[in-house]
């Protein structure tokens, strides 16, 4: 067995507050073998090509017992300098495998850790990549998490109908963008609120939205939906939380729909902002439901049958923010958190 280098980005410390690119760690002195270690059964070693950054990974950056996603561990209370690199989704090449489905130089993706090289014990979240076409990086996005986060968050949870009306917050984003574009496949009239002017432009000329608001903008975000939706609306997908949730619950029509995947303007608050308004799911008979999109993966198929064709027919739009090399991970990550990323943001580990 060849030893070879292995950087990894390590989380220095649970964060309170806002994250620093200073609570993260490059750990260029770690190594590994290039074949999977003797007795490793049902195991895969996997060169990583590009990394997701994703908002729900700074929930994991908290010490908080029973978190849906679980914690990282901190390089500094890691014993014998064994460092544990922070996880998250990516696009991997296979290197060597000792599991039945997986063979060398199949190309993957799903949940793998932020560093060169990986063993991944347990590849149950683990797909193959059958559809070479499009950019692998889209399997970070459109072709992954993400894209199953838009489906399964409107299509099965909000189960839409032709003429509603849609509000899409965090709108730009990776899940948001598509969420919005899927509304409009569906007959809806759709508005989506972003950080900036540039991306407001995005969401109404590029992804088609029908109308947009910079909600930095806005001192009363209930005016600037009522000014959007004289006639209220039916569908909300939640990605923000907070009072752009109270704001809406204030404009939600008669048995509308919340779909709910994150709240990300709560991720670096200490204590989260309270809702006052929540006695309206009963005037109104509001269904709100939450959801973690692995729970739903077996849907997989079933969204690729959908998407693969409205990308071939270019119906669909995807616009990434890609950086280059693993030392830029740190400050990409924290740039989800202050809007900085245009479109899906992605880390280029390796171009195989």
């Amino acid at each position: 067995m060849e030893q070879v280098k292995n950087k990894q980005i390590v989380l220095k410390n649970y964060v309170n507050g806002f994250p620093k690119e200073t609570d993260m760690i490059l750990n260029d002195s770690s190594t590994i073998n290039n074949k999977l270690p003797q007795g490793s059964n049902d195991s895969v070693l996997v060169k990583n090509l590009y990394l997701s950054c994703d908002p729900y990974m700074r929930i994991r950056m908290h010490e908080t017992e029973g978190a849906a996603f679980g914690t990282f561990t901190p390089g500094s209370v890691v014993r014998l300098n064994i460092r544990k690199p922070l996880v998250g989704y990516g696009v991997a090449k296979v290197i060597d495998s000792s599991h039945p489905e997986f063979k060398k130089d199949d190309l993957v993706w799903g949940e793998t850790e932020w560093e060169e090289y990986s063993i991944i014990k347990s590849p149950m979240t683990l797909f193959k990549i059958e559809h070479t076409y499009v950019p692998l990086s889209y399997y970070t996005g459109i072709l992954g998490m993400p894209g199953m986060t838009a489906y399964f968050g409107f299509y099965e949870i909000c189960a839409p109908k032709k003429g509603e009306y849609v509000f899409v917050s965090a709108a730009a984003g990776a899940v948001g963008q598509l969420v919005g574009q899927f509304a409009k496949l569906s007959g809806c009239y759709v508005v989506g609120s972003a950080g900036s002017k540039e991306k407001i432009e995005l969401l109404k000329n590029k992804y088609g939205f029908d109308e947009a608001f910079n909600y930095k903008e806005e001192h009363d975000l209930n005016a600037a939906l009522k000014r959007h939706f004289p006639k209220g609306i039916d569908i909300y997908f939640e990605n923000v939380g907070g009072k752009m949730l109270e704001a809406v619950l204030s404009n939600m029509r008669l048995n509308g729909r919340i779909s709910a995947c994150g709240m990300v303007s709560q991720y670096n608050l200490e204590q989260g902002d309270g809702v006052r308004n929540l006695f309206l799911f009963v005037t109104k008979r509001l269904r709100m439901q939450g959801f973690i999109v692995g729970d739903h993966y077996h849907l997989y198929p079933k969204y690729m049958e959908m998407i693969i064709p409205l990308i071939k027919q270019g119906k669909v739009c995807y616009i990434e923010d890609v950086v280059e090399g693993l030392e830029s991970a740190p400050a990409a990550l924290v740039g989800l958190y202050s809007g900085k990323n245009v479109g899906k943001q992605v880390v280029v580990v390796a171009r195989e």
